[in-house]
């Protein structure tokens, strides 16, 4: 299968890179402006100057910068750290399996940003537009 699919991996990282910025960004938008929320659920915009404003503006920016392909090893970079703190401020302290924690958002998350991190914009990026 690898021998088929191979040929496709730059798009398949730009599809992942592009989906999984967009998906992140969605979380910020949902804490910064209480937007995306399951009908009959609470919620609604965090304050700015909290821990949870600071990471939505961290998950909107960052997502964006991700999904474009603009300075995206450090944002993802930063994401990853951000997604690591998420994890053990609110997941660990249930209990130590992400299954049973329900923090295994924040641990695919976490690795899926770092591997970005590590791998910059590639194909269908501002950068590799720009020749960055």
């Amino acid at each position: 299968m690898e021998k088929q699919l191979g040929k496709f991996s730059a798009e398949a990282y730009a599809v992942l890179r592009i989906v999984a910025g967009l998906l992140l960004a969605c979380h910020g938008a949902q804490k910064l402006f209480g937007v995306f929320h399951a009908p009959g659920a609470p919620g609604g915009p965090v304050r700015l100057l909290t821990l949870m404003g600071l990471a939505g503006v961290i998950e909107l920016v960052g997502g964006v910068l991700i999904a474009l392909g603009l300075l995206t090893a450090y944002a993802a970079f930063v994401v990853s750290g951000l997604m690591a703190v998420a994890y053990f401020m609110t997941h660990f302290p249930q209990g130590f399996w992400p299954i049973l924690n329900r923090g295994e958002l924040a641990v695919v998350y976490c690795f899926l940003f770092l591997f970005i991190a590590t791998n910059g914009s590639g194909r269908w990026s501002v950068s590799s537009v720009t020749g960055r």
